[in-house]
């Protein structure tokens, strides 16, 4: 008898780039495909998506993707898509929920791509293959629409709990289905995967619904333009903002491409409600005052280009922002994005805006994810066998299983915690570590997909940090002319003169092709040679590592 395996390619021991792969003989589902975002050693990468290198090789064996399952419309779950689904030779199934259909639709339209997305319905489970069903259920989250996934396996039943939380106060009214979860646990779960990003709080998540009287008081008090920047895909935000501004007789405005998208997505779908006369066109602001407009602009994070970012420094063609207005940033950092979150925070200070943010006050955010007594809740009513928790840090996965399974009496050997590329089997109602696969850092840059290495990252660090020198060596009739070399260096603060530094390369250069030239029989040898010698020479002297770039030029 086979084993189900389980192979993460993404959110263990991080809380981006999600994307599981469930395999039974020779069938593949996967579920989620999210993207990552580059921390500050990664210099120019736009966005890093999972390594489907084992998936592919698995494909080449035979094996067959019988269909994907998005769980959420966040990036960090379904943004990939746009970079995965083009390795595919035959498109698989995609099945998602409604609101998540609308945001998959859009980023795929945007690339050229076309397939058809399956809805979810609730309850009603769909196949995938021979071996699998997977059915949905509704939690509550920072995006409506979010689902936890139950999937059935010949080795029983897992349970794919991703991001949630339990809003006893949602927006829309669809709270978690708590009453299937303990259906689910009465009738037997093997494996459940759970949510344990925000497992280091001990109080309950406060409601979504909490934040809407925030921002109205802090609309009232606004004497000018009541800006408010906000993740786009927050659409109950987004919802408690437009009630705001109707209660208040203000107009609303949305500025920026993914606000503007998702927005309409959303009105759509019937998942925002948009009363009557209070959306406007961005075009048409300058038809009313100030203190009548309700702007929401793209760029809670401080993204360079941002629709923010050029409102704030004064570049966007529709929004000036003017010292009677108020900036609220509805969005708590990103971890590793604090320099360009608080850069355009204190650009907005420093002009004597009134900015407002959650580190000065509390209510303007609430977090989608639930706190340890949540997820503690959630393991109880599905009391499975095994448990997993996912889509956190180690430190995370780890408070987990002390304040989470330990507390529910789970013994050692119940709760997963495998380690980073390490392969779990299921079989026979026990599970092990059955393998340990390569995933490598898949970065996109640009048009450039896995193109920027550990090599190229490197380089680009030390560029960023040290500069870089380029040593141009002439050779005139076959032989290296020393005497009309150049240097020239770009981002190289020098400690001495820059004439002192630039004449000691050119003496180590001379010095060190008189030594070892002979030993170089190409051109690629002698820069080789030049760089290796050149670089400890340097540091030796100004304590620093630029890149330098030997050229040969034949003239």
């Amino acid at each position: 008898m086979s084993e189900l395996r389980l192979v993460p390619l993404g959110g263990l021991g991080k809380v981006t780039q999600n994307m599981y792969l469930y395999e039974y003989e020779d069938e593949i589902l996967i579920v989620d495909c999210g993207i990552g975002f580059p921390d500050e050693y990664m210099p120019g990468v736009d966005t890093l998506i999972p390594d489907t290198s084992y998936l592919h090789e698995e494909i080449a064996k035979g094996k067959k993707v019988v269909g994907i399952a998005i769980s959420h419309g966040h990036e960090d779950h379904m943004g990939a898509l746009p970079y995965v689904l083009p390795e595919f030779e035959t498109m698989p199934m995609i099945w998602a929920s409604p609101l998540t259909v609308g945001f998959i639709n859009k980023k795929l339209q945007d690339v050229g791509i076309e397939t058809e997305i399956n809805v979810f319905q609730d309850l009603k489970p769909v196949q995938y293959g021979k071996y699998f069903t997977v059915m949905s259920l509704a939690v509550t989250h920072s995006v409506p629409d979010t689902k936890h996934l139950v999937i059935n396996t010949p080795e029983g039943v897992i349970y794919h709990g991703s991001d949630f939380k339990l809003d006893e106060h949602p927006i829309d009214g669809v709270k978690t289905d708590v009453a299937t979860m303990k259906e689910l646990g009465d009738k037997g779960i093997t494996l459940a995967l759970i949510d344990c990003l925000r497992v280091e709080n001990l109080d309950r998540t406060e409601s979504e619904s909490e934040t809407g009287p925030e921002l109205e008081k802090l609309m009232l008090n606004t004497k000018g333009k009541y800006i408010i920047t906000l993740m786009s895909s927050h659409i109950h935000r987004i919802q408690q903002v437009v009630n705001a501004a109707k209660k208040l007789g203000r107009k609303v405005a949305f500025i920026g491409r993914s606000v503007e998208q998702n927005v309409k997505i959303a009105m759509d779908l019937n998942k925002l409600q948009m009363p009557d006369g209070v959306m406007i066109d961005k075009r048409d602001m300058d038809q009313y005052r100030d203190k009548e407009l309700c702007i929401m602009i793209a760029g809670s994070q401080g993204q360079e280009g941002s629709s923010l970012i050029r409102a704030v420094y004064g570049e966007h063609r529709q929004v000036q922002i003017l010292p009677d207005d108020k900036v609220v940033f509805s969005a708590n950092v990103i971890p590793g994005n604090e320099i360009p979150y608080y850069r355009a925070i204190n650009e907005l200070a420093s002009n004597g805006i009134t900015v407002i943010y959650p580190d000065v006050n509390h209510d303007l955010h609430k977090s989608g994810h639930a706190s340890a007594v949540e997820q503690r809740e959630v393991v109880k009513l599905l009391h499975p066998k095994f448990v997993m928790p996912i889509g956190g840090e180690d430190r995370h996965r780890a408070k987990f299983k002390e304040y989470v399974t330990q507390s529910l009496g789970y013994k050692k050997g119940f709760t997963l915690i495998p380690g980073h590329e390490e392969v779990l089997g299921l079989k026979d109602g026990e599970v092990r570590v059955v393998d340990k696969i390569s995933i490598k850092p898949r970065t996109v840059d640009g048009l450039g997909i896995g193109d920027v290495g550990p090599t190229v990252l490197s380089d680009r660090r030390s560029m960023s940090q040290a500069g870089m020198i380029v040593l141009i060596l002439p050779r005139i009739n076959g032989r290296l002319d020393l005497s009309k070399m150049d240097v020239v260096s770009k981002g190289f603060v020098f400690v001495k003169e820059a004439t002192e530094v630039i004449d000691f390369i050119k003496l180590q250069t001379v010095e060190i092709l008189e030594k070892d030239g002979r030993k170089a029989k190409t051109d690629e040898d002698v820069a080789s040679l030049l760089e290796r010698q050149l670089s400890k020479k340097l540091y030796k002297v100004i304590r620093r590592e630029p890149i330098i770039i030997p050229v040969i030029l034949d003239v």
